[in-house]
């Protein structure tokens, strides 16, 4: 058994052939997935696993470089965009990086997803809680 926080191996061989600029989605139950990308589903019931419970494992095991975020995010759940920001910034810290923040609309955020190697599926049930995560390298 892993001694390793992430114990999900499909996650975690999606973060382990990560390369530099790859990415990787965490979105919430209602998020489309593209039929060609690969989805690693979570959810086994409305708020179960929540978003902001799946994040931190994450971001744990990948060094983010940049992140990307619906706008719909901040105007539409100001706290949960909040929660994000700052763990983006403690992230930041601990890492020794600032990581970059793109806000899209979320059209174009479903559309950035095609090109993501994973979307990880939680059971959150709050709107517009989806991120890519863009891999980064610890050098």
């Amino acid at each position: 058994m892993r001694k390793a926080t992430l114990l999900n191996a499909p996650i975690a061989g999606v973060i382990a052939r990560m390369g530099h600029m790859d990415s990787l989605c965490l979105g919430d139950a209602g998020l489309p997935i593209p039929d060609h990308v690969d989805r690693i589903d979570l959810a086994v019931a409305a708020g179960l696993p929540g978003f902001l419970d799946v994040l931190p494992v994450l971001t744990g095991e990948l060094f983010v470089e940049r992140a990307v975020i619906a706008e719909e995010l901040a105007e539409r759940q100001p706290q949960f965009h909040a929660k994000v920001l700052a763990h983006l910034a403690a992230l930041g810290t601990e890492q020794g990086n600032d990581i970059a923040l793109d806000a899209v609309p979320h059209e174009a955020f479903k559309a950035m997803t095609g090109t993501c190697k994973a979307v990880v599926r939680t059971g959150e049930f709050t709107p517009y809680t989806n991120i890519i995560l863009v891999s980064g390298v610890p050098f």
